[in-house]
């Protein structure tokens, strides 16, 4: 693995676009209808967090206990990794048995696990970084967030632990991580944990993240909670200019560009509030685009072309793959109905079922189930991953 500098993060204002900062430019307009999986997707698990094991110490107590709660994943080359929770809480608490540490797995395609890494705190986001050659990792979604990087091919250690330079102006923690353009972009997960509820016109929705010495991470907002942005829905309000009252960044992506919409955009999922915004360049400034839909989902997977679809089952404690036939174009979701803002306190419950795999319609927003066969799933965080990785 050959590794590279980093092209420096040029910090800038909200919805504003410096010249040293490129986001893509608007993607081509097709005509509406985009294209829509076939049928016959199975499920496979082939990675079960209760048949691999992390130690940590409590009290001077030395301790064993299986992997749970795997949420995001990504791949460097042909080999995926997660990162299992272990029960520690979204500030970092200690779980019921005293583990405060996540564990970062490595693994092939079939599931066969390679290497493991604890790291302290609950991490929701991970992505490999192939400008820096290492992956990054964010703990604590809630607040006392930090961040980690972790070097896939160091013998030893190779874990290498960041402290923001600032506290978070958004008053929370920061989850998902996109390398965009070779630059890292964090978003700022819930947002007034600690200080006035969310949202707030000062309250930044994703950061750029500059990695320097001493161990300290620079945040830069991108765009605010608060931030206006253009309706994309196909229908009534298409093209209306909006003020967004997000209250629940999460999950992020960029646009492949070969999607049918928004290609070449950087995506930011804001789970409670059912909807996801498309960031892109145009005239010298920051375009914000927003499509409503029709449930809470956490993860996007768009489809290039022949592959296979992995998703960690946070409850299941493991790690699936589906199979099937995929067709370039579609867009997968992981499915959150209980993570709605408006779900109800007690749930599943009555038109809140449990997580589901879903298709996502980019022109109507619109959720559609996917049927499955083989063993239940319950998705969380995804990853498609093309055939030659």
């Amino acid at each position: 693995m050959i590794l590279t500098a980093r092209r420096a993060v040029t910090a800038f204002a909200a919805l504003a676009v410096p010249a040293s900062l490129v986001l893509a430019g608007p993607a081509a307009t097709a005509s509406p209808g985009g294209a829509h999986p076939q049928p016959g997707f199975s499920v496979k698990q082939i990675v079960n967090g209760m048949k691999l094991h992390h130690h940590y110490t409590v009290s001077g107590a030395r301790k064993t206990e299986p992997l749970s709660q795997p949420d995001d994943l990504t791949h460097f080359g042909p080999f995926l990794f997660t990162a299992f929770q272990n029960g520690v809480g979204s500030q970092g608490e200690p779980s019921t048995d005293g583990n405060t540490n996540s564990t970062v797995v490595e693994f092939t395609p079939s599931g066969h696990v390679l290497r493991q890494w604890d790291i302290k705190g609950k991490c929701d986001g991970l992505t490999a970084d192939p400008w820096l050659g290492k992956l990054i990792a964010t703990v604590n979604e809630d607040a006392n967030s930090s961040l980690y990087t972790i070097d896939p091919v160091a013998k030893t250690g190779g874990i290498v632990h960041y402290a923001y330079n600032e506290p978070l102006p958004h008053n929370g923690g920061t989850d998902a991580i996109t390398i965009y353009q070779g630059q890292i972009f964090i978003s700022a997960s819930a947002p007034g944990t600690t200080g006035a509820p969310a949202p707030q016109p000062t309250y930044p929705a994703v950061y750029s993240v500059a990695l320097g010495a001493n161990h300290v991470a620079t945040v830069t907002p991108l765009f605010g909670d608060e931030a206006r942005a253009t309706v994309a829905n196909i229908g009534p309000g298409h093209g209306t200019r909006v003020k967004l009252a997000l209250t629940d960044p999460d999950s992020n992506f960029a646009v492949p560009w070969g999607a049918p919409r928004f290609a070449g955009d950087f995506e930011l999922t804001s789970q409670g509030d059912k909807q996801q915004i498309y960031a892109q360049a145009h005239d010298g400034a920051l375009r914000l685009l927003v499509l409503n839909l029709s449930q809470s989902v956490d993860d996007t997977a768009w489809i290039t072309g022949d592959g296979q679809l992995f998703a960690a089952d946070g409850d299941g404690d493991t790690i699936d793959r589906v199979n099937g036939d995929f067709e370039a174009g579609s867009i997968f979701v992981a499915v959150t109905p209980c993570d709605a803002g408006d779900a109800p306190p007690t749930c599943p419950a009555p038109g809140f079922p449990p997580n589901y795999l879903g298709t996502l319609g980019p022109w109507t927003g619109h959720v559609s189930k996917v049927t499955l066969s083989g063993p239940r799933l319950e998705p969380k965080g995804m990853l498609f991953l093309p055939a030659g990785r």
